[in-house]
């Protein structure tokens, strides 16, 4: 399940997508994220599906990533589509079974909230596929620079953003390594109850920690190495330019966003 989890990493390829501008990016999520919610059922929801097969046929992302994106979600699609299949009483009702009843607002009331957490999961996932941290560090702290005038650590935020996310992967990875090296030991980490199992996991996690100091510790003494100071006296081997393809990318996700707000209407 751990090598599932694909947040943070980054998938090289040469697509219309990776080279659009980081900000297009994140502002062009940001918005699809709010145009999910703008969807009020599962009509309005296809113009955003097919806007994001679209994105991850032009980021040229094999389909197995996709679906590693998705498994770790699982189960909380599952218990979110359950918990609207019973506890929404509204509409006709369809089954009667004992204390079971199912409501036909409560069926497409569950689909509705289980495509829109799919694709906002997807998405978000998107955009660390064809972002590298450099360039997504370089895009958060230009959204945020107007803030300086308020003295709002810009570059500091950003820089802790991007090295949360580039050390998911690390962490995922070690996880795995302390596992594997607890189960050659003899330790049983998949029987037994819920206690148990909890209690099994104390073993991994005490090394992970130490694990995680430990790296926090060697980078900050790597970046005192190369005299880093914050943004004071900074410069970029790569400046940041807005073309043609990030304003085609905007009025796509625009039009989207109007067709989404509109379709229930016109159907």
């Amino acid at each position: 399940m751990l090598k599932d989890i694909t947040i943070g990493q980054y998938y090289v390829a040469d697509s219309v997508i990776h080279r659009l501008d980081p900000r297009t990016k994140i502002l062009l999520v940001l918005g699809y994220i709010v145009m999910l919610f703008f969807a009020k059922d599962l009509v309005g929801m296809i113009p955003a599906f097919l806007l994001l097969a679209a994105a991850y046929l032009l980021a040229k992302i094999p389909g197995r990533m996709i679906l590693k994106s998705i498994k770790p979600i699982l189960p909380i699609l599952l218990l979110t589509g359950v918990l609207n299949l019973f506890f929404v009483k509204t509409g006709q009702l369809l089954v009667d079974v004992w204390f079971i009843k199912i409501y036909e607002d409560g069926i497409r009331h569950a689909l509705l909230l289980m495509v829109r957490i799919l694709l906002l999961i997807v998405s978000s996932s998107l955009l660390t596929y064809t972002t590298s941290p450099i360039s997504l560090t370089d895009g958060i702290k230009r959204l945020l620079s107007p803030l300086k005038a308020v003295r709002f650590p810009a570059h500091e935020l950003a820089m802790m953003m991007t090295l949360a996310l580039r050390f998911i992967p690390t962490l995922i990875e070690e996880t795995e390594k302390i596992m594997n090296a607890q189960k050659a030991r003899g330790a049983d980490l998949e029987s037994g109850g819920l206690l148990t199992r909890v209690r099994s996991l104390v073993p991994i996690f005490i090394p992970l920690f130490v694990s995680a100091f430990r790296r926090a510790e060697e980078l900050a003494l790597a970046m005192d190495c190369r005299c880093y100071q914050g943004d004071t006296g900074r410069t970029r081997m790569k400046q940041l330019h807005f073309g043609l393809s990030d304003l085609l990318a905007a009025l796509v996700v625009v039009l989207c966003m109007v067709l989404v707000m509109t379709m229930p209407r016109i159907i």
